[in-house]
């Protein structure tokens, strides 16, 4: 059965999450590196697990971790995908870099990330979606950031420009994200710029199964310094996980697993792609349940 592992951006955090797995030693490791406890973090009792700063690290390690326990137990994807920076952890797992220069990266992501100020970032649901493309298209201010399934996408930009398309469209929901900026959209531009530093450092290594990225989501590649061009491009690119999800059909997807907190990505799989099969890792136990029902299946 062909299966694609696909990893969790910011969003998907919970309070509490990881817990069986904090005795894990990339956990340790990431402490150290990082300077503060991960596991005191994702128990979600100092507020701090809402912060871009928190979050993005946070998550990384739990599904760094999380893929590295399915491996141990004979599990490999054919394909690797991640929302936004779920693309680190979906790297890490493929061979691209090892876990702490995936984590550095992912610190100076969150770091740079966090100090945006002036754009906001809402997710709409119930909404004409040929209107918000022609009121996208008058506008410079704000854009598409995530088109996550033909029901919900994020937009981006400006504050005045968001508030003045959401009034112009009227959905049904409209959900301000706990962000600083616009992410995924041109005016991470400076941030980008200053993260591409940190990325020219590091050399990315061929895969070892094919990375489909949000930025060519129809173009799976094995290549290392493709790769680097995508997540230079990622910050100010929307995230297009909705052709994403369509395209692991014509690829020959039949299992979806998503790797890490929540269970997010699944539930916008199962309403763009119905008919694949889908499985959640977010924890040890579910490693397990999951390896047990796997060889019982053979």
């Amino acid at each position: 059965m062909k299966t694609v592992w696909v990893f969790p951006g910011q969003g998907s955090q919970t309070p509490g999450m990881g817990a069986d797995l904090v005795n894990s030693e990339k956990f340790k490791q990431a402490s150290e590196v990082l300077g503060w406890s991960v596991a005191e973090v994702c128990q979600g009792s100092n507020g701090l697990l809402s912060r871009t700063d928190f979050t993005q690290p946070c998550l990384y390690v739990i599904s760094a971790v999380l893929s590295d326990l399915l491996k141990e137990q004979g599990h490999h994807p054919d394909l690797v995908a991640g929302h936004s920076l779920g693309e680190y952890s979906a790297l890490y797992c493929a061979g691209a870099f090892d876990f702490l220069t995936g984590l550095r990266l992912v610190q100076q992501r969150s770091l740079l990330m966090s100090q945006v100020e002036g754009g906001k970032m809402v997710a709409l649901m119930g909404y004409d979606r040929d209107k918000l493309e022609f009121l996208l298209s008058q506008r410079q201010d704000v854009v598409i950031a995530n088109d996550n399934s033909l029901d919900q996408v994020v937009i981006s930009g400006l504050e005045q420009g968001v508030a003045e398309v959401i009034a112009a469209l009227q959905p049904k929901r409209a959900i301000y994200l706990p962000v600083s900026g616009a992410f995924h959209s041109p005016f991470m531009a400076t941030a980008a710029a200053a993260f591409q530093e940190h990325l020219d450092r590091v050399t990315f290594a061929d895969l070892s199964v094919p990375f489909l990225s949000n930025v060519a989501p129809q173009s799976p590649t094995t290549a290392g310094p493709l790769c680097h061009r995508y997540l230079v491009q990622q910050m100010t690119a929307p995230v297009r996980w909705r052709e994403l999800c369509l395209h692991l059909q014509a690829l020959g997807c039949e299992q979806v697993i998503e790797v890490g907190a929540g269970k997010v990505l699944t539930g916008l799989i199962k309403r763009t792609v119905p008919g694949l099969k889908l499985v959640n890792i977010s924890d040890r136990q579910q490693v397990l349940q999951f390896s047990c029902v796997d060889v019982a299946a053979r």
